[in-house]
Formats: C-alpha cells, sequence, structure tokens
C-alpha cells in the first residue's frame, strides 16, 4: 500500500519548512508568490491530496496576469494557428492564472508597429512582438522596458537593448539545414541557387540568408548563390519574383524561401519548373506546402512548433512578471526544428 504523502514529504521535496507548506495550503500567513509556486509544483509532483486547494489559495491572492501578442497578417493561417496557440497555452496554464491578448498588424511600417506596441503596453503586463528590426521598435521597446513591462521578440529578434528576450528557431541552424539540403540533395556540383527574404530587416531572416550563404561556400563551392530577392512575404510578388528567376536563370538548381509568401512561390514553380531538377526548401507546413511537398515540388519544410512556441513564450512572460524579477539582460529560448519531407507526411 502506498504511503501517504505528508506535508513534510512537500516540505522535504519544496525546500522549505512544513510551516511554510502549512501558510500555502491554508493561507494562515502570506508567502511569497515564487515560493508558493515551489511548494504546490512539489506537491502535485508526489501526488499530495490537497494540491487542488493549495492552487485555489493561490489564485485568491494573485492577480490575472494580462499577456499581450503583437502578431502579423490576420488573414494568413500562419498567424491564426500561431494566435490560437497562444489562447490555448495562457488558458491552460497553470497554477498561475494569465490571459492572452491577441492584436494583429495588418500595418506593418515600423511606425505603426511602434504605435500597437505601446496602446497594447498600456493594457497588460508583458507583451510579445513579431517585427522587423527598425529604430521605431526599439524605441517602443526601450519605453515598455521603463514603465516596467518586459517585451519579448518572437519568430525574429530584434536589437532593442531590453527586450526581455527572443522565443523562436535558431536561425542560423535553420539557413545552415537548408543550404545543407540544397547541396546533399542536389544531383549537380555545379549551377545557380536563389534566396528569398521577405524583408533584410528581419534579424531573422538576414542570419538564415547569412548562414546559408556560409554552408554552401564552405562546403559547395560549386553552387553560386544569386543576390537575394526581397518578397515582402506577399505571394503575388512572390510569384513574379519566381517567375522571372526561372526565366532568367536557366542554371537554377536549387531555391530557398527565408520567411512567407511560399504560396506564391509554390504557384510559380508548378506553372513554370516542371522537369527541372530544382531542391525547394522552405517554411512553414500547412495545406499548400503539404501538398507541394506531396507532389515533390517541395524538398524541405521547416516547420515552426507553435504549441511549444505558445508554451514557452507564456512562460517566459510570466517569469518576467513574478514580484521581485530582476531583469538580467535578454534570455533567448531556441525551439528545435520541425522537418517535413515528401515521406514523412501522414
Amino acid at each position: 500500500m502506498k504511503a501517504k504523502v505528508t506535508l513534510n514529504d512537500v516540505a522535504e521535496a519544496a525546500g522549505v519548512s512544513t510551516a511554510t507548506v502549512d501558510r500555502v495550503l491554508n493561507s494562515r500567513l502570506p508567502v511569497r508568490e515564487g515560493t508558493a509556486l515551489r511548494v504546490i509544483s512539489a506537491a502535485e509532483k508526489l501526488g499530495y491530496h490537497a494540491v487542488g486547494v493549495m492552487r485555489a489559495r493561490l489564485k485568491e491572492r494573485v492577480p490575472v496576469r494580462q499577456l499581450g501578442f503583437c502578431l502579423q497578417k490576420r488573414n494568413e493561417h500562419f498567424y491564426q494557428t500561431l494566435a490560437a496557440a497562444l489562447q490555448q497555452a495562457a488558458a491552460q496554464n497553470q497554477p498561475e492564472t494569465c490571459v492572452a491578448h491577441i492584436t494583429f498588424m495588418d500595418a506593418l511600417e515600423p511606425a505603426a508597429i511602434a504605435e500597437q506596441l505601446l496602446a497594447l503596453g498600456a493594457q497588460v503586463d508583458a507583451l510579445a512582438v513579431v517585427a522587423v528590426d527598425h529604430p521605431h521598435v526599439t524605441a517602443a521597446v526601450e519605453t515598455l522596458y521603463e514603465q516596467g513591462k518586459p517585451c519579448f521578440a518572437l519568430l525574429s529578434d530584434i536589437s532593442a537593448p531590453h527586450r526581455a528576450g527572443y522565443i523562436g528557431l535558431d536561425n542560423r541552424q535553420r539557413g545552415r539545414t537548408a543550404a545543407w539540403a540544397v547541396s546533399r540533395l542536389n544531383r549537380q556540383a555545379t549551377g545557380e541557387v536563389g534566396v528569398f527574404v521577405g524583408s533584410h530587416r528581419y534579424l531573422g531572416h538576414e542570419l538564415s540568408e547569412i548562414s546559408f550563404r556560409s554552408y554552401l561556400r564552405e562546403n559547395a563551392p560549386g553552387l553560386k548563390v544569386l543576390d537575394t530577392l526581397v518578397n515582402l512575404e506577399d505571394p503575388q510578388l512572390a510569384y513574379e519574383a519566381t517567375l522571372e528567376l526561372l526565366a532568367r536563370h536557366p542554371e537554377l538548381v536549387g531555391l530557398h524561401l527565408t520567411g512567407g509568401g511560399g504560396a506564391g512561390v509554390i504557384r510559380a514553380l508548378r506553372e513554370e519548373a516542371a522537369g527541372r531538377q530544382l531542391v525547394v526548401v522552405c517554411n512553414e507546413l500547412n495545406a499548400t506546402t503539404r501538398a507541394a511537398l506531396i507532389d515533390g515540388v517541395v524538398d524541405l519544410v521547416i516547420h515552426t512548433p507553435q504549441e511549444r512556441l505558445a508554451q514557452t513564450a507564456v512562460a517566459q512572460m510570466l517569469a518576467a512578471t513574478l514580484p521581485g524579477a530582476a531583469y538580467t539582460g535578454p534570455q533567448q529560448k531556441l525551439l528545435a526544428m520541425d522537418l517535413f519531407t515528401p515521406e514523412n507526411m501522414d
């Protein structure tokens, strides 16, 4: 028969006194929130019978934290599913209580992003944003820092000195992985390779592009990377640019898309690249890229694990808003990428 878990067991596991555990359980005297959370975590791991009561007591005195997320283009599937993942991560978070406030930024000019950040910052305790790196954005993040509102960069880092941190893929790793695929899957030792970025002001795109070029320069010198093309993550611009690229470069053997606009690239490849030996690497698994993988139009999709991203973002934002939390400089939380090929489609 399993021994009953006692207050002493919980106290020992949490590294506190039994009196502290008693105070968390019965709200006899105030306990620091961080200590209370440690006690509850230990009680939950041990299977202590009154852990539910402890959570309830904590919620009675812990205010609901408001978390703000500035995402892009509300009509894009990627951001719709990311918003849903963030809402779910906030709703399921225990024992802290938090609410996710999602703002979609359809106007992506840096001044408009800064304005949205400051407006949302007036309503929430911490923020996370997908943004270009620009002085307007930096100024907004610095203002929020002075107001005690930690601001994290999602998906692409920014250079604001007092940003709370970056949460997303390792974009250097992403670029080198794409280059590895282009060089290893290619049947020719020489040829031209194209690369798209959404904007040179996305640090994530810039780092991915630099790393892509660096890998090929080192490991596949016969493959010449062409001048970088900018598509502003617009499918129509990406479509037109890809058609022109295919027409002007008959020796094209590889293509890497570091940002959005994949639907336009894939449309152009379906129309004009039939029969060409072309290795294509793009981002984010969705209905369009899935079909392109299955049909052999795309060879590799590098995907951001949105649920893990959302859970990590919520956890980091809550930690940054804990009473007494000190700013120790930007924190990086790099997530392992998901890789999809035609052979692991379900």
